[in-house]
């Protein structure tokens, strides 16, 4: 198999594709499955998620007032007039039945004056205009086509339902409408978004390519329709499956497995149908010359693509590339395995390799991390090639829709800025940089804990390096008034894992507060094996730390002060110290948050942690738990069982529970949304009520569960600026079934700054809109891992942080020794 497909074969094959597609080529079937051809009628995508109402009932203001007014101007722009018509739904069938969805539609188009503004997925029509029903008949339109052959094609309309102007789904169609307006743009459709292959920059050096693009939504907010424009870039990989294979098969022996090891799990986009896959696996069993079931009988892969798109495969020896037909695929009756030609089959999205290749990330972000001016001049450039496009504007215009060519500019407040509690009382008042680093220099931590006795552990090769590091961590801690006493080192032969374990083992025999363990170089697997040892089976704090950061060159030696200064930070913290504080007014609290993190070893496998504190104005302690569960488990009882451990630590430790609880939940798709509001909240709060009425409050808990989401569109600038930190929105482009507010608790010094949104879900904690929002903007302060303000509350950071090492390094519940610290920053 030594053929190798070069660019020129592949614009040749692209070529002869497009020729087809302008011919009435198909652009959007499935390849060839296993078993047969079915293809089900192609459905509009979903663009927006369902409204779920969420606001609590009896919330009247979601308003804050305190801090400065200023005015920000967002990435959103008004629907100028909004729509008052009744769209009516059709159900189009077409006889002789007409497979290619693109035919279909350019039938459909010889008609467009009959309909007025419609929109057409090649099943569904949507129109203004409504159809009597024709004398006994079931349908209310009966029209007729010739196709090329010059034969006579029926197209039959049936009347299936309208959609009122005050319908939800009105926002799904005019979501639809602005798509179809951004096809007028020469925009290409990769997954749910529209990129610009015109504009693409070329990372030749990487064999990538990035193509700027558009990620939209239209919904209803506070008071107007807004339809919000993010700015989106998609890696595109030049790089076919093929290449990849052809790589294997010349630097490795095994080349088979190498090539299941680098694609299976990956993402890969097929050209000719613009549609992308996730790799299940490889059958080299299988070749383009294999032959499948169609309708007219058995063909091979190899005819089917040049009769189908016109497509030559070079390679008739490469294996065939398994995709397993999603959820979506077998509701609709497509419950075959796909099939995919290598060659044919372009990788996506980044590996590993990449995302740790310096170089190649910094290229990346010269043109992904768009300055706020730069971003806002793309999002004008965006508006006016709307209003300039003529088949865009012939759209918009034949459903009344207009578009303000101005961005939505909005009240928001900037939030008192946090005092930084040191030792002896000591307060720093945070600035724009929401940074203290700097102040450890000068100031001791708010509590501490001696290090007595401590082991390091490190290979004999590299304990020079290691020595001198501890000495400057002594004399790091000896200035922020902590006493670290002379470790006692166990020098290992070379760093083989059973070495670590078996070091691990003898030093945790000598009851230690903490373990120091030096790497060579990040590993993984190294990683992975000491944690196990230490999280699981010897359950102790433990620092893991490289030798590129403890004995970096020469040339960025000058900052190694301030590495065993955040190292001693962390090392506290493990060992429920506390490096800083902040003024908390609210006695009794308990802050918890909850997150989820997918397992890298089993896909159906996730990992539940959550992190709750104990009274941060009387205890400087935490409680940690972690459980797994199943893909598509119900999280509920995961999360009342920790939350019952939660309660029985504060318990022990206050002798009482808590006055009010505030929940933050992250890791909640929009999808997820309806199952948090109507189940895990309600399963939760009726929990805690019963722990709290047999503890004798009848009143049962006081608590706020918050919905946290970093993964948004929304942007706001100030004078073409980023936001300072503490900047909050609570109006205008909210939801007006949510409770919700936007929040920049972070500096960034590249790119555009991201909100994050709050939605309260649920709320009897007896405090104002102001003081949630408030008591949010706190809590992002008390990260232990960075001396400075981070994008969700601290809580959140942890249980995230737990969720990962357990996941990634674990893979299993650790040892309930811990619970009570940070062993997992």
């Amino acid at each position: 198999m030594k053929k190798i497909s070069d660019l020129a074969r592949a614009k040749e094959n692209l070529k002869s594709m497009e020729t087809l597609r302008s011919a009435g080529g198909s652009g959007e079937t499935e390849p060839p499955t296993s078993e047969g051809d079915p293809r089900g009628s192609v459905r509009g995508r979903r663009v927006i998620t369902d409204v779920v109402p969420s606001r609590p009932p009896g919330c009247a203001s979601k308003n804050g007032s305190s801090g400065t007014k200023v005015t920000v101007q967002t990435n959103y722009y008004r629907v100028m007039k909004r729509p008052s018509w009744t769209i009516y739904q059709y159900r189009v069938d077409f006889v002789p039945e007409v497979d290619n969805t693109r035919l279909r539609r350019a039938y459909m188009n010889e008609h467009k004056q009959l309909f007025g503004g419609y929109i057409f997925d090649g099943t569904i029509l949507f129109c203004c205009n409504q159809f009597k029903q024709l004398p006994n008949s079931n349908y209310v339109q009966e029209l007729v086509t010739k196709n090329r052959a010059g034969e006579y094609i029926e197209i039959k309309i049936k009347h299936v339902g309208s959609v009122e102007a005050a319908d939800n789904q009105q926002f799904q169609v005019l979501n639809l409408i602005l798509r179809r307006a951004m096809e007028g743009l020469n925009l290409q459709l990769v997954a749910r978004n529209f990129f610009d292959p015109q504009a693409k920059i070329n990372l030749e050096n990487y064999r990538m390519e990035l193509w700027p693009g558009y990620q939209t939504s239209i919904r209803q907010h506070e008071n107007d329709i807004l339809l919000c424009a993010e700015i989106a870039h998609k890696v595109m990989r030049t790089d076919t499956l093929y290449n990849i294979l052809s790589e294997n098969i010349r630097d490795s022996d095994d080349y088979q497995n190498a090539f299941k090891r680098n694609v299976m799990g990956m993402v890969v986009l097929t050209d000719y149908n613009n549609k992308t896959y996730r790799v299940d696996d490889v059958d080299f069993s299988s070749s383009p010359l294999s032959k499948f079931e169609t309708k007219e009988g058995k063909i091979s892969y190899v005819e089917y693509y040049k009769k189908r798109y016109n497509i030559i495969i070079r390679d008739y020896k490469q294996p065939l590339i398994v995709s397993r037909p999603t959820e979506k695929n077998i509701r609709s009756g497509l419950d075959q395995l796909i099939m995919l030609i290598p060659e044919l089959a372009r990788a996506t999205g980044m590996t590993d390799a990449m995302r740790a290749n310096f170089r190649l990330m910094k290229a990346m972000s010269e043109h992904t991390r768009l300055t706020p001016d730069r971003r806002i001049e793309r999002l004008r450039a965006f508006n006016q090639r709307l209003k300039q496009s003529k088949e865009s504007t012939e759209v918009m215009r034949s459903w009344n829709i207009e578009l303000d060519s101005a961005l939505v500019e909005i009240p928001a407040r900037i939030l008192p800025p946090e005092r930084i509690v040191f030792g002896d009382g000591k307060r720093y008042l945070c600035d724009s940089r929401a940074d203290w680093t700097g102040e450890f220099r000068q100031s001791s931590m708010f509590s501490h804990v001696d290090i007595k006795r401590w082991y390091v552990i490190t290979p004999r090769r590299n304990s020079r390096e290691t020595q001198e590091f501890v000495k400057m961590c002594i004399r790091s801690a000896s200035g922020m008034k902590m006493r670290i006493a002379e470790p006692r080192y166990e020098e290992i032969a070379d760093d083989r894992n059973s070495n670590y374990s078996q070091a691990i083992d003898n030093a945790v025999a000598k009851d230690p507060q903490i373990v120091m363990l030096v790497l060579k170089a990040p590993n993984e697997e190294k990683y992975s094996c000491i944690k196990k040892r230490t999280c699981v089976d010897r359950p102790v704090p433990s620092q893991v730390v490289t030798l590129k950061t403890i004995a970096p060159r020469q040339e960025k030696a000058a900052g190694l002060m301030s590495i065993a200064t955040k190292v001693v930070i962390q090392m506290n913290a493990k060992l429920m110290g506390a490096p800083w504080m902040i003024e908390l007014p609210v006695r009794g609290l308990m802050t918890v948050g909850f997150d989820v993190c997918h397992s890298s070893k089993n896909k159906n496998k996730s990992y539940g942690a959550l992190v709750a504190t104990m009274d941060m104005k009387t205890s400087t302690r935490y409680f940690s738990s972690v459980t797994e569960h199943m893909k598509g488990q119900e999280l509920s009882d995961q999360m009342a069982m920790n939350m019952t451990y939660a309660l029985k630590a504060y318990r022990e430790h206050h002798g009482s529970l808590p006055e009010r609880i505030l929940f933050f939940r992250d890791g909640v798709g929009d999808g997820q949304l309806y199952q948090v509001v109507n189940t895990e909240v309600k399963f939760l709060k009726a929990k805690l009520d019963e722990i709290y009425k047999s503890a004798g409050k009848e009143d049962g808990c006081r608590m706020a569960f918050i919905v946290v989401a970093k993964r948004i569109n929304t942007r706001y600038f100030m004078n073409k600026r980023n936001p300072v930190p503490g900047t909050v929105v609570d109006d205008v482009i909210t939801l007006p079934e949510r409770y919700d507010f936007f929040l920049v608790s972070q500096a960034v010094r590249q790119g555009t700054v991201s909100p994050t949104n709050y939605n309260v879900i649920q709320d009897n904690m007896g405090l104002s809109a102001d003081k949630l929002q408030m008591l949010a903007y706190k809590m992002t302060h008390m990260y232990y891992n960075y001396s400075g303000t981070c994008r969700v509350p601290s809580v959140c950071q942890y249980a995230h942080k737990l969720a990962f090492l357990v996941a990634e390094s674990i893979n299993r519940s650790p040892s309930s020794g811990l619970e009570n610290q940070l062993y997992f920053l």
